[in-house]
């Protein structure tokens, strides 16, 4: 599986890149709007996204979402995305979302998909964004998306809600979804947000599309291994969950004991 960083921070962007386990970036402009604030300063936002491509490297793919609505106003950001800073690093990827549908004629609910097979057919990767059903997921793979997006984390935290349910943003959901007085609680069959994933992948392999999902909104390490274990083809992590990977208190506890262990006759070796 692959690993993508969801962050739009320059530092968590080359300090995870040297690691060497990172395959991509994404960004929305949520994350880019953090991103910003916390630099206490006015930037340049073109000079700043091509920061954020030259650190990853041709390598990696980078994810670039519009700020538009209808099909016109998409295609144009996309365009000018891709124009403007493909030639950087050669790794732009347009993020459109599935269903641009704030405040608009419902014949406009399919202007994401058309948007997503225009600039797929001119060879512009598209990253199918805020994916929140199979048969959304459908739809973008036929028309064309490099990748889509499902929302893991988002969807439990809606399944959650549903109930009342208090939680922290962290906390676990478990895949098999929950029960309260005994029911399952659903949304249109789908029990949690690796389920999506799953029933996704599962759709996917039925019809041999080579449209790429990323499991997204990941909260938890958890969620990341159960998305790889149903076959996930790309993880994309918050660096804070990307941390939380590589702590166990065994593995510390480990180190210290070998550590306290070392003879000087072994310690010599390394003279």
């Amino acid at each position: 599986m692959k690993i993508f960083i969801d962050t739009a921070k320059l530092d968590e962007i080359k300090e995870v890149c040297a690691w060497g386990i990172v395959d991509g970036v994404t960004t929305n402009p949520s994350l880019i709007k953090k991103a910003i604030q916390g630099l206490g300063e006015k930037t340049d936002m073109e000079i700043y996204i091509k920061k954020i491509l030259e650190t990853a490297g041709n390598k990696r793919s980078v994810s670039l979402e519009v700020i538009g609505l209808t099909e016109e106003e998409m295609f144009s950001q996309a365009k000018k995305l891709y124009e403007k800073f493909n030639s950087v690093a050669n790794n732009v990827a347009i993020k459109i979302p599935i269903n641009p549908c704030i405040d608009i004629p419902s014949s406009q609910i399919y202007d994401g998909l058309k948007v997503t097979r225009r600039l797929s057919g001119e060879g512009i990767p598209v990253n199918s964004t805020l994916v929140m059903t199979p048969e959304q997921a459908l739809l973008a793979a036929k028309a064309g998306a490099r990748y889509i997006s499902p929302f893991a984390g988002r969807i439990d935290d809606y399944l959650r809600n549903r109930i009342g349910m208090k939680f922290g943003k962290g906390d676990y959901f478990p895949a098999h979804g929950l029960r309260k007085r005994g029911k399952i609680i659903e949304n249109n069959g789908i029990v949690s947000g690796v389920d999506l994933v799953e029933k996704i992948v599962k759709i996917f392999k039925n019809y041999e599309f080579k449209t790429e999902i990323i499991a997204a909104s990941l909260r938890n390490p958890c969620q990341v291994r159960e998305v790889a274990l149903v076959g996930a083809h790309i993880a994309t992590i918050p660096f804070g969950v990307l941390q939380e990977m590589m702590l166990h208190e065994k593995t510390s506890q480990g180190v210290k004991k070998f550590s306290e262990d070392v003879i000087p006759e072994y310690s010599k070796l390394f003279e």
